[in-house]
């Protein structure tokens, strides 16, 4: 079976994450998860999810202190990794090579390995520093996708506009998951 490790920054946006999990249930993939200390901060602003509920989406769930983890291995084999929300802190670390936790560890190790690895990366305005970063992490394979709402669907809810964004995203892992998508007659189509 595949596998696809899904990262949770401690950005503004947790809800990315928990929508690729619930999205990742219906697919034919294993699901890893490792959340940042700060992202369980954020999660208790930005939801009403629980702790333990969470932790139950995925598969297999490790501490983020967990540098020795079997994602940090090159050796144990995924289709990649997405980190959604990706923070500023996390993708410095990722395009310096300079890690500090299991998050940005794995992600370190996907690259190496020369796996996918998106990051919905999760800041405005820019500075140079975040450029730089996120050119880093492009010239190493990576692929810096902020999470930009598409209209063309009309979306009536913040739901439709997060899940639009994370199909989008898992569209680049090669999942297909329906969704309204722009066709030839420029109208958005299921």
């Amino acid at each position: 079976m595949n596998k696809i490790i899904i990262g949770i920054s401690g950005a503004t946006g947790i809800q990315y994450g928990i929508k690729a999990l619930e999205l990742l249930r219906d697919q034919d993939v294993e699901t890893h998860l490792v959340i940042s200390k700060a992202a369980e901060l954020v999660r208790t602003y930005e939801t009403a999810i629980k702790h333990e509920e969470l932790l139950r989406m995925a598969d297999k769930v490790y501490p983020s202190g967990d540098v020795g983890a079997a994602i940090a291995s090159g050796s144990f084999r995924t289709m990649g990794m997405l980190i959604a929300p990706c923070s500023v802190k996390t993708l410095s670390e990722i395009a310096t090579g300079v890690t500090s936790n299991l998050l940005s560890r794995a992600a370190d190790v996907v690259l190496k390995e020369r796996r996918k690895l998106v990051c919905l990366f999760r800041e405005t305005p820019l500075h140079m520093g975040h450029i730089k970063s996120m050119a880093a992490v492009t010239e190493m394979g990576g692929i810096i996708m902020p999470p930009v709402p598409a209209f063309y669907t009309k979306p009536q809810t913040v739901d439709e506009i997060v899940t639009h964004t994370v199909v989008r995203a898992l569209d680049l892992f090669g999942f297909d998951i329906p969704m309204p998508r722009w066709d030839d007659d420029h109208k958005a189509r299921m």
